[in-house]
């Protein structure tokens, strides 16, 4: 806490320094009211000074009052309503009406390339502004989409700057580039946890294949569009926000104590007719508390500053970000840097040139993988150290072997730190000419590299815990990508219509490059200088590779409105990539097509009462994913060691195939088709969205299984092997209003509804099996099968636990014991075998939904974010991943059989026997959770207080992420997402999971 008060006494004290008095000029006094259209006072309304950013906002009453000079105009702007400019003309009364905006289908939207305004998009595509993403104490901008935007499913991963995970309306993919395309200002990137959330104006989620359509091949899973500030036509602005705060682990699994562990092993022990391990259980009092001793109460501050101007021929935006967080296991640290800058500059009247440049540092403290793992199957009779200073051996308690290790050890032994430098920008030139024709041209680039060393020195700390050879790992990639776009618009208006044409070109090149090194005996640096050759050269390997894809395409679109009535969107895109230049298709077309009616501008509906706006839309669209490994179709053979044949007494190299490919792979292509209407009601405080969507994925790419006897070293191939669709609806409603004495909410709610279902596979019927990482025995817990959903859990259905000998004897299941597992006998031919088994769940989420709420009153506004998902499922894999006498929960010790008749649920100490840890519905859970995501309440100063100093406005604030979690879940959280290396077929699988954990802050922010 000290280090916590420290760092915000900094962020008060860099404030005050700050402040000074200023004199203003002080030509003419200013005074007035603004009210709205019902002649209600509106507070909280911006008064600036055109031209520059002096001005003050309306008090409670909507009274305002500055001074201008005598000739200056004023501009009276806020969220909600129309902004008007009025000049002074040396008045000192004036008082203003402002009307509403007419409804929120006028606001602009970002879409691809370019920007339209809500009522003319026939698509769907989710926004949300910067504000509400820099309120989440998130380092990635992603993790503040959760439950923002129906539809989109956000799988946090905990670590500190760790990328969370997103879908959009359900799995798009299974194999390959399974994330969304994000384009920042223009460049295309496969993550942002580089960008400083605090950089973003706004994010626009594409989520309908027609939307997409216009990024073609990059869009099957969806693209996030990121705007980040620009600067504005005014005097500099300077802003600065800090947070300092801690995050702490919430629902931590409460595990048995020692007293408890002794016995339940004992239980174990006598199980497999073994000796009981200990002599008085209750002698070891509560022990050693695992989780307790790793996690902690981790710091988090975070600091950026910026500065905003310009004039009518030049603007720029630049911003200094730091971002420090400790992770909740001790040792775990992460720091970003991040600097941007923008400039545009209006050459000429038609011509405008513009670049912008971001650069990012990260560098991290890792902590092994398996941590988590440890900390659950430590044994709590074991203690952390001796009496005299060495660790506590679980060899000294007779439980070496399985995951039975002293995890302080792990803690102090592992040293692995990253380090990842990322710089990227871009720059265009916008020309207008022929009134109706506006040419851009623009090249980006994004050029990265991370480093990860790793170092395991010589030590000897318990009788499992050990290493006799020191060794250093050194992995290191290159990321250079580059983009060049060209497009030409027209846009027109002739009478009663409305025309928009977009005709582009775009050239894409990336380029990976890794080398992966390791040396063994190397000695260890107290200052840190480890470097390969300083091992032994017979032991140093090294392995370098890389890929390199290009892309191609063309695009168009038109946008038509009749009357404000009737709209059409049109695009086509046309993509070829490298990854398809021989065996397959090198180009894809992606056409999309979107149609809207706008009924309230109809003449029939002008005299109703009931509808403000209507809008009614459909459309329809394709796009492709070319995010497969390169060069997917060509061959690959290795000479082994071990494959000589011997021709005249001499011995000979041999050659194999290592790789089975397809001759030839197709484009994966997703097809979808929307329907929805936005509408509001009573004066526009009431809005609605809702839409159905029906998403086919076609020609899907997976793996599948080959025989062995084929002689490939690999036991999959990939190609074209199944068909798979999304449906769903999805339902936004808002309530905003304000009454007479100030007071101004938003209340809104959205929920989204998916079905996934594999609609067919080319080897027909036959499943395909997946989801064994972290399973007992390294058993297949999950099945992908046509007409059943993506990576489904599958296995026995449990209908009891055996309660004496005889009830065994007399079962299908002769082989077991008293407390073991009874399945189901689904078939009835008196034996358990695999036909038996039967789908137990869908880790797929059928229900996503979030409520956001914000209230305003005088000086304070409160922010209320809540999320949640439901009908989903989890595999609990830490239950049954033993390998001798790991620790169990307290769930499980309470109601854990050990004797007949103590349970008819759980099962014995001997849950991680063969039998019991195949995979069955007694590990498959219920996912469902409703979170607290996000609680932020701030206070900012009176105008008449920050206007006697340099400030323009101070704001502090304190909130809370993720404090309240309500789930039934046995785990840490529910919130698990897929392992990386299998895909989707493994979501859902709890193995070492990063608990959950929440964030409490105290934030300032000053502008000036």
């Amino acid at each position: 806490m000290k280090k916590i008060f420290t760092e915000l006494s900094v962020l008060v004290c860099f404030c005050l320094l700050l402040l000074s008095d200023v004199a203003f000029a002080q030509n003419v006094t200013v005074k007035g009211t603004i009210k709205d259209d019902q002649n209600l006072p509106i507070p909280g309304i911006s008064v600036l000074i055109k031209g520059t950013s002096n001005g003050v906002q309306t008090d409670a009453t909507g009274n305002y009052s500055i001074s201008v000079s005598g000739n200056g105009t004023l501009v009276f702007s806020s969220i909600g309503f129309q902004t008007q400019e009025i000049p002074v003309n040396n008045r000192t009364t004036l008082n203003v009406t402002l009307l509403s905006s007419s409804n929120d289908l006028q606001q602009v939207v970002v879409v691809g390339y370019g920007t339209q305004r809500k009522v003319d998009v026939t698509g769907s595509i989710g926004s949300v502004k910067g504000d509400d993403i820099a309120k989440q104490a998130s380092a990635n901008a992603v993790s503040s989409l959760q439950g923002k935007v129906a539809g989109v499913s956000i799988t946090n991963a905990g670590s500190p700057g760790a990328s969370p995970q997103i879908s959009i309306r359900g799995t798009g993919t299974i194999y390959g580039n399974l994330g969304v395309l994000y384009v920042v200002d223009g460049v295309w990137f496969d993550d942002i946890s580089f960008l400083n959330p605090a950089d973003i104006e706004s994010m626009s989620i594409l989520k309908d294949a027609s939307s997409q359509a216009i990024y073609g091949i990059r869009a099957a899973n969806g693209v996030v569009l990121v705007t980040t500030f620009k600067g504005k036509n005014a005097n500099p602005t300077i802003t600065y926000n800090g947070t300092v705060g801690y995050r702490a682990v919430t629902n931590q699994i409460e595990m048995a104590n020692a007293t408890e562990y002794a016995t339940i092993i004992n239980e174990l022990s006598a199980i497999n007719s073994a000796p009981a391990l200990f002599s008085n259980p209750a002698s070891y009092g509560t022990g050693t508390n695992w989780y307790n001793q790793a996690f902690r109460n981790a710091f988090q501050t975070t600091h950026q500053l910026s500065i905003n101007g310009g004039s009518e021929k030049s603007t720029y935006n630049l911003s200094l970000g730091y971002n420090n967080e400790d992770g909740i296991v001790k040792n775990q640290g992460y720091k970003r840097y991040t600097a941007r800058f923008s400039n545009d500059i209006q050459v000429l009247k038609p011509l405008k040139i513009g670049y912008s440049v971001a650069a990012s540092s990260v560098n991290t403290n890792d902590i092994n993988g398996s941590i988590f793992r440890q900390l659950y199957a430590a044994g709590p009779v074991v203690p952390v150290y001796y009496a005299d200073g060495t660790y506590g051996d679980a060899n000294d308690f007779g439980l070496g072997g399985g995951n039975n290790f002293n995890p302080q050890v792990t803690l102090d032994y592992f040293n692995q730190k990253s380090k990842n430098y990322r710089v990227n920008g871009n720059v265009f030139a916008e020309l207008n000419f022929a009134k109706h024709f506006t040419f851009k041209t623009s090249a980006g680039g994004d050029f990265g590299q991370n480093e990860v060393r790793g170092y395991t020195p010589v030590y000897s700390a318990t009788q499992g815990q050990r290493s006799d050879n020191s060794s250093l790992t050194v992995n290191r990639s290159e990321d250079r990508n580059w983009i060049l776009e060209n497009t030409l618009t027209y846009k027109n208006t002739f009478g009663n219509h409305n025309l928009t044409v977009l005709a582009g070109q775009t050239a894409q090149r990336r380029k990976n490059y890794f080398i992966n090194a390791n040396a063994l005996n190397v000695p260890y640096s107290s200052e840190g200088d480890l470097y390969l050759a300083l091992g032994n050269a017979a032991n140093r390997t090294v392995v370098d590779g890389g890929s390199l894809t290009t892309y191609v395409s063309y695009f168009g679109r038109a946008n038509y409105s009749y009357k404000d009535k009737y709209l059409l969107n049109a695009t086509l895109r046309a993509d070829a990539a490298s990854q398809f230049y021989s065996g397959g298709d090198l180009w894809g077309y992606f056409p999309s097509i979107g149609a809207g009616w706008v009924v309230t501008n109809e003449d029939f509906m002008k005299n109703q009462n009931i509808f403000d706006n209507l809008k009614i839309k459909a459309s329809w669209g394709k796009v492709g994913n070319a995010g497969v490994p390169v060069n997917p179709t060509t061959l690959t053979v290795a000479q082994p060691a071990g494959y000589v044949v011997v021709f005249g007494g001499v011995a000979y190299t041999g050659a194999n195939v290592n790789s089975l490919v397809p001759s030839f792979l197709n484009w994966e292509r997703t097809a979808g088709t929307d329907v929805g209407f936005e509408a509001s009601f009573l004066k526009n405080k009431l809005t609605l969205e809702a839409g159905f969507y029906n998403r086919k994925t076609e020609q899907a790419i997976f793996e599948i299984p080959i025989l062995s006897s084929i002689g490939a070293a690999s036991s999959k191939m990939i190609g074209n092997q199944a068909d798979f669709r999304n449906r769903g609806i999805e339902v936004l409603a808002t309530w905003s209003d304000r009454t007479s004495n100030g007071f101004k909410y938003s209340i809104s709610g959205n929920i989204g509804i998916n079905s996934n279902k594999v609609t067919s596979v080319i080897t027909g019927l036959n499943p395909i099996y997946g989801g064994g990482q972290g399973i007992a025995n390294g058993a297949l817990a999950t099945r992908t099968v046509q007409g059943g959903a993506i990576g489904e859990f599958f296995g026995y259905q449990v209908t009891g636990i055996f309660q004496t000998p005889a009830e065994v004897a007399a079962s299908a299941q002769t082989s077991a014991k008293p407390g073991d597992f009874k399945y189901l006998d689904l078939d009835g031919n008196g034996v358990i075998d695999g036909k038996d088994r039967i789908v137990l769940g869908n880790p797929n989420p059928k229900y996503t939904f979030g409520f956001n709420t914000s209230f305003e009153y005088k000086n304070f506004d409160l922010a209320i974010d809540l999320q949640g998902v439901a009908g989903v499922d989890v595999y609990n894999a830490n239950v049954a991943y033993r390998f001798g006498n790991e620790n169990f929960s307290k769930d499980f010790y309470n109601n854990r059989w050990h004797g007949a008749g103590t349970s008819n649920t759980y099962p014995s100490a001997a849950v991680g026997s063969t039998s019991n840890a195949a995979p069955n519905s007694f590990f498959v859970q219920d996912g469902s959770y409703i979170r607290l995501r996000n609680i932020q309440l701030g206070y900012t100063l009176p105008v008449s207080l920050t206007n006697k100093w340099a400030s323009k406005r101070v704001r502090v604030f304190a909130d809370a992420q993720n404090a309240i979690n309500i789930f039934g879940y046995k785990g840490f959280t529910p919130e698990i997402g897929y392992d990386a290396s299998a895909g989707p077929i493994s979501r859902g699988i709890d193995n070492n999971v990063y608990p959950l954990s929440a964030a409490y802050r105290l934030g300032l922010q000053v502008t000036f």
